[in-house]
């Protein structure tokens, strides 16, 4: 393998860790022959841009976009053996974003805190959680993806210096969702160990049968007859905004993530399942679960009929998060929760969704277009020192690394 060597790191690019034909579970990628060019990012699920690239900037910066998309990345120091492995799961609604990008740029956390960072890419929106109606595997086979790529660091990881036996995997909005159904997944029992849940949105439910109903029928009156397996990925892309733009006065806060992991369907357990799936996990699982003070800022600023809802952050991702983190403890798990606060005097949306992220990943000049920063884009180093520090020591040792069970940032 041709890999990429700098300052004192290791970055293997763009690595295939399974193949499939679309709407279906995906499959181990096989081996390959000769020496892998893994010095290149991997491709982007098709997706529309980000709802959110006026306030991160653009997110995927050039990447190709390709249905072919389950590939990940992994950063590691030059000298690592039996070091502790991070998995990141990128958020956007499930609909966008990549761990290709350079905004996640994981060189960061495995420096400073003598990490492993892997950086999973998996299938979005229709592609991957809600298929149009006739589709061989019509949901979820995004969150497969996701189970797919942790069997691939359990059987892999070892030869970039990564210990399989300590992976914590971590998450920001749909990545944090996706952590806690990964949870909830029997299959995904045993393939890691700590996790972090950042600023999911679990106030807005698990109870969406009747929405995925409604949205898959809409997928099909948008396609107009087209065969799914026939259709391009441009008219997927379509039904899918088609799809999304109907849900949006039918189902207001579900329409803020519509094309979400469902219940009761491979790998998720019934709705009826989920206390006794969460009592298992927290049995095995140490967690760190927070949000950022203004999460929902953004999103009332894009809909401003959410104004109309008192303390929407409170509501949507503070006492959801909080919440998960005692039912943990009582439980009999171990668990700690954080808020981070910080944002610069001039942030147009204060310490917004997203406004961690720069803390843990990619260099300034990354983050240099991101609105959310305010006028001088600034990133606080102090506070991005702790930040890593707790991130990478949780993935140490623990809840018991930890300055606090209760962590303000800011």
């Amino acid at each position: 393998m041709r890999v990429e060597e700098e300052d004192g790191l290791v970055r293997a690019r763009g690595l295939r860790y399974g193949t499939a034909a679309r709407f279906t579970r995906a499959e181990p990628t096989p081996l390959w022959e000769g020496v892998l060019d893994a010095t290149r990012s991997g491709p982007a699920c098709p997706q529309r841009p980000s709802r959110v690239s006026w306030m991160t900037g653009p997110l995927l910066d050039g990447l190709v976009m390709d249905e072919d998309c389950l590939v990940l990345s992994v950063t590691a120091p030059a000298d690592a053996n039996g070091l502790p492995v991070m998995v990141w799961l990128h958020g956007g609604a499930y609909v966008s974003g990549s761990g290709e990008s350079r905004k996640y740029d994981a060189a960061p956390l495995a420096r400073h805190g003598d990490v492993v960072v892997v950086n999973v890419s998996y299938r979005l929106g229709t592609f991957g959680f809600l298929a149009p109606p006739g589709a061989p595997d019509g949901f979820n086979v995004g969150l497969t993806d996701q189970i797919l790529a942790l069997k691939w660091v359990r059987d892999n990881i070892s030869a970039f210096g990564g210990d399989p036996g300590n992976v914590t995997v971590f998450g920001q909005s749909a990545g944090g969702d996706s952590v806690v159904k990964l949870m909830l997944a029997e299959e995904a029992s045993g393939l890691f160990h700590r996790a972090i849940v950042q600023s999911a949105p679990l106030g807005l439910g698990d109870e969406r049968a009747d929405l995925a109903v409604a949205m898959r029928s809409a997928l099909a009156d948008a396609l107009d007859g087209v065969d799914p397996l026939q259709a391009t990925t441009q008219q997927l892309l379509d039904a899918q905004a088609a799809a999304a733009s109907w849900a949006q006065p039918v189902e207001m806060l579900g329409a803020m993530m519509p094309f979400a992991p469902l219940l009761g369907h491979d790998p998720l357990p019934p709705a009826d399942d989920v206390a006794g799936h969460l009592a298992d996990a927290a049995a095995r699982i140490e967690l760190l679960v927070g949000y950022t003070r203004d999460d929902a800022a953004p999103f009332v600023t894009m809909h401003p009929e959410f104004s109309e809802m008192p303390d929407l952050t409170e509501f949507i991702f503070g006492a959801p998060a909080e919440a998960l983190a005692a039912q943990w403890n009582d439980l009999g798990g171990r668990a700690a929760s954080y808020r981070f606060e910080w944002s610069p005097d001039d942030a147009p949306l204060g310490a917004c969704h997203c406004l961690e992220l720069p803390f843990l990943f990619g260099s300034p000049e990354a983050w240099a277009d991101a609105a959310m920063l305010g006028n001088e884009r600034r990133i606080d180093p102090t506070l991005a020192d702790e930040m890593r520090t707790v991130w990478t020591q949780f993935a140490h040792h623990g809840v018991d690394a930890l300055p606090a069970r209760s962590l303000r940032f800011g």
